[in-house]
């Protein structure tokens, strides 16, 4: 995958030298034109399917950098045009997003409006089902009960690991069109590239989880 911005990868590949860091003077960040309201940005910069996220915080100087890694991941195909991204391909879509609600297996400490999940608990992947790209419980679903095929949905407790904490990228929800995709999360890493969310190291989503909140209007920049 080619990368958007140049200006945008020099900036977060600086930030990444740092590691866990304390901000650097005066960064340099050209915002997405996109960003809004916001004041806290998570960027995702690909190069393949790794991938280097970095949160920002925007204060009375601008925007800087809080902390970071150079060991995200995102889809095995990489990333791709977030509008005309299908349902499928294994790709992460590009874009500036709202990030507004999180789940996970375990409880975590958020400000984030965030709901511990159980075993009855799907993400709909069904692109016939009219809970599409949203969570909703075995009773009353019009979804397969399975992860299985065209049709298959995520069992979100039958993985621990990555659904530990996690947050929703608001891609393709409101309204949600069929076959675009559903389930693109932050998470925590698996064994290797995802399928198309973004995931990053297990320390960093605890960072992520504890630093965010509502009231800085959230956004993820993929690029």
């Amino acid at each position: 995958m080619h990368t958007r911005s140049r200006p945008l990868a020099a900036s977060v590949a600086a930030v990444a030298a740092l590691g866990a860091l304390s901000p650097p003077q005066a960064p340099s960040f050209p915002v997405p034109a996109s960003v809004g309201g916001a004041t806290q940005l998570i960027t995702v910069e690909a190069d393949g399917s790794y991938a280097t996220v970095t949160a920002w915080e925007k204060g009375p100087s601008g925007w800087a950098p809080q902390f970071g890694t150079a060991s995200g991941r995102v889809g095995s195909r990489g990333v791709t045009d977030g509008a005309t991204r299908r349902q499928g391909t294994w790709t992460t879509p590009a874009g500036t997003w709202t990030v507004t609600e999180g789940f996970g297996t375990l409880p975590v400490g958020t400000a984030m409006p965030y709901t511990v999940v159980g075993d009855d608990d799907w993400w709909v992947e069904d692109p016939r089902s009219r809970f599409y790209n949203r969570m909703h419980g075995a009773r009353g679903a019009d979804f397969p009960l399975t992860e299985a095929g065209a049709r298959g949905s995520e069992h979100l407790v039958d993985h621990p690991v990555q659904y530990a904490e996690a947050l929703v990228v608001d891609f393709n929800r409101w309204p949600a069109v069929p076959g675009r995709g559903a389930g693109i999360f932050l998470h925590v890493n698996g064994r290797g590239a995802t399928a198309g969310c973004v995931s990053v190291p297990r320390a960093t989503m605890d960072r992520i989880m504890a630093w965010i909140r509502p009231s800085a209007h959230p956004r993820i920049a993929i690029g």
